[in-house]
């Protein structure tokens, strides 16, 4: 299948790296189990159904990978490699866990790979910088339940928390970008990771009291 079918050059000029899928816990079971009935379609040979599963699920891929790495041309380039190795898997994907878990499981593996390989400096870029935020309201703010509060968030951390994140290692950011900024659980995010809940919890407990250390000059 051609690499260009599942990627859209405008995917890149995406404005928001804040989306993502519903959790697990409010996604109706119903839609687990259409996207099983695609993957099987798939699997019985059908290929152009497996864009169905590219269109539904493109954007939160490649809004993860790029709070990964922080960069769109590479989240775009590996949100692309991982629905080609996605396709290429299909047949061992048995229904077991939720067809997301599992492609995002491939999304992380692939980002990951990469990470270990580049070591360049990665920045995230945002715009609009709000110098009146205090280390001390982000590390607030970025730890808030609110999903619409994060979002705000996100928009005014910029450089602050754009060094700070990077800092991380790749399994303590996985954590702070799975949970925080996309919303996921932490059983849903041991399954994508392949670790235990309390790993899950130990690394983004972690994770937060590196980014109030990493953000200590700013705190008011």
């Amino acid at each position: 299948m051609p690499a260009n079918c599942f990627v859209e050059a405008g995917m890149a000029a995406t404005g928001s790296v804040t989306k993502g899928i519903a959790s697990a816990e409010s996604t109706p079971s119903s839609d687990r189990d259409l996207d099983w009935a695609v993957v099987q379609k798939v699997q019985m040979g059908h290929v152009g159904a497996f864009d169905q599963l590219v269109q539904k699920y493109r954007e939160p891929i490649f809004s993860i990978i790029y709070n990964l790495t922080g960069n769109r041309e590479d989240a775009s380039d590996l949100t692309q490699d991982t629905f080609i190795k996605a396709f290429q898997a299909i047949a061992r994907f048995k229904g077991k866990s939720s067809f997301y878990t599992w492609i995002y499981r491939i999304a992380v593996n692939t980002t990951m790979t990469f990470l270990k390989k580049s070591r360049r400096r990665r920045f995230i870029n945002y715009e609009n910088i709000n110098e009146e935020v205090s280390g001390s309201e982000i590390v607030e703010r970025l730890t808030a339940k609110s999903r619409t509060e994060k979002g705000v968030l996100i928009q005014e951390l910029q450089e602050k928390l754009n060094d700070s994140l990077q800092k991380l290692s790749p399994k303590h950011r996985t954590v702070v970008v799975l949970h925080e900024i996309e919303g996921l659980g932490h059983a849903e995010i041991a399954e994508i990771t392949k670790t235990s809940v309390g790993t899950v919890r130990s690394r983004l407990h972690y994770a937060k009291q590196q980014l109030q250390t990493y953000l200590q000059d700013y705190l008011v």
